[in-house]
């Protein structure tokens, strides 16, 4: 039951960034972009608090040269099932330089309260094997 929902959230994941990577597509062209996939289990009491910390956490995400975009998805029919997307403009970008930037460690500590409820924390890279109905 675990490793089917493990592959749902990443058919729903590889979607959603198929998805922005259609809407980006002019300015990734040949570009070596990552897309950031970080899965949370959070209980029905504390998802008011994360969504939250994701609103707020989002500025420094905007902010920053190296974030393309995000987005913070939900669960439906497992609602303690979070997935966040972040898309770099790479992932030494994401790693170099957006965590050694100043805005890195308040975007950190409004998170890290949901650390122990990560599930994955992994990037990827969208591969040519796409289609988006127009």
């Amino acid at each position: 039951m675990e490793k089917r929902l493990a592959l749902a959230f990443i058919f729903i994941a590889y979607f959603v960034t198929n998805s922005f990577a259609q809407t980006k597509s002019s300015k990734m062209e040949g570009k070596n972009y990552s897309t950031e996939i970080i899965r949370y289990d959070i209980p029905e009491p504390e998802r008011d608090n994360f969504e939250k910390a994701y609103t707020q956490a989002g500025q420094y995400l905007q902010a920053s040269p190296y974030c393309l975009g995000y987005q913070v998805i939900h669960g439906s029919e497992d609602p303690n099932h979070y997935i966040v997307i972040i898309y770099w403009t790479s992932e030494q970008d994401h790693l170099t330089g957006f965590r050694n930037d100043k805005g890195f460690m308040a975007f950190f500590n409004l998170v890290k309260p949901f650390y122990n409820n990560m599930e994955e924390m992994k990037h990827y890279k969208i591969t040519d094997n796409q289609w988006t109905r127009k």
